[in-house]
């Protein structure tokens, strides 16, 4: 009998590489995407397997009880929980979507899970929740002390999928990751933002001094160490997933433009977000010791991924001539170009 995933979020980022990665890779498997397409939502992420009779999408609100109830009432084997408000920036101006969505939202899945059963149930978490790191890498067992209300709304879901494991006996594991980059990431993310304002000769706003230093993930490396955790996973734990690649933003900005062949007169430094931690950086021991380790080497993954950008201007152009254009503009104080910059 097929194995019937729930996977949230799956029209985003990092949720829809994990679908098109679960369809392609077992035949004897069913998806249902649950997803209720805001602004960083895209249907055209999940195209590939849109025809494809093992999937069936949902657009709906993980916060929304009926919608999730019904969805585990027809019988879910493993939920997947990518849905959430992710970007740092909006969460400083508008936290409350985030704790509707990370917190509130997380715990109507959790419900639902424990109401109908679940073989497994995995909280998508974050590196940020750990805070930021000046010295050493964080492990799973050291304090939650995130510095920004996204990070504390993941921090909040993250905690509570783990209360209904040692509340209830829900089959629950947490993931935390570090900065992912990849194709299809909606271009408000630092790779994504920088790639594409590069290769349309705008400027890369790039906070503070630059010195910020992030670990980066393959998108396909992280969908591959979830489906990993998925098998091998221990109920009840929580698990980093790094990309062992720490760089300082400037590096990494540095980079694109080399990439592009493209003058690093385009960055421009701007004032620094409020509560930007300094660095993130996991101890990936734990996962390491189960036999997992990410397999895409940082400076070629970002050259493809930048590559990807440059061949895929019809997904991201629209994108970044409607709401994400104004948005932009307000942030950063830069008029984002009109015509494509060609």
């Amino acid at each position: 009998m097929a194995q019937t995933y729930l996977v949230t979020g799956g029209a985003g980022f990092i949720g829809s590489c994990f679908i098109r990665r679960l369809l392609a890779g077992d035949a004897d498997i069913r998806v249902i995407n649950l997803d209720k397409l805001t602004y960083a939502g895209r249907p055209e992420n999940v195209d590939a397997v849109a025809g494809d009779p093992r999937y069936r999408f949902v657009r709906g609100d993980i916060a929304d009880a009926s919608v999730v109830d019904e969805l585990f009432a027809g019988g879910i084997d493993v939920a997947v929980n990518f849905a959430a408000e992710s970007h740092v920036d909006r969460a400083i101006a508008d936290p409350g979507h985030f704790i509707t969505t990370d917190v509130y939202g997380v715990y109507v899945l959790l419900e639902a899970a424990r109401s109908h059963g679940l073989g497994r149930f995995v909280q998508i978490s974050t590196d940020e929740v750990y805070g930021s790191v000046e010295r050493g890498s964080s492990k799973e067992t050291d304090a939650l002390m995130p510095r920004n209300p996204y990070a504390a709304s993941k921090a909040g879901g993250d905690r509570l999928a783990y209360s209904y494991f040692a509340t209830y006996g829900l089959d629950v594991i947490v993931t935390r990751a570090s900065n992912n980059y990849g194709p299809y990431q909606y271009p408000e993310k630092f790779v994504s933002l920088f790639a594409t304002n590069a290769i349309e000769g705008e400027p890369l706003p790039l906070y503070g001094d630059g010195r910020n230093v992030r670990d980066w993930l393959h998108v396909d490396d992280h969908c591959a160490a979830i489906e990993f955790l998925i098998e091998h996973g221990a109920a009840g734990e929580s698990y980093n997933i790094g990309g062992g690649n720490e760089r300082e933003n400037i590096e990494v900005a540095r980079l694109i433009c080399a990439t592009l062949g493209k003058p690093e007169s385009l960055i421009r430094l701007v004032k620094d977000r409020p509560g930007h931690d300094r660095r993130y950086s996991l101890d990936t021991g734990k996962l390491a010791t189960l036999g997992w380790r990410p397999q895409v080497e940082f400076e070629a993954g970002l050259r493809e991924t930048v590559e990807w950008y440059v061949e895929n201007r019809a997904w991201w152009e629209p994108i970044k001539s409607g709401e994400f254009r104004a948005y932009y503009e307000k942030h950063y104080g830069f008029e984002a170009k009109r015509d494509g910059g060609r």
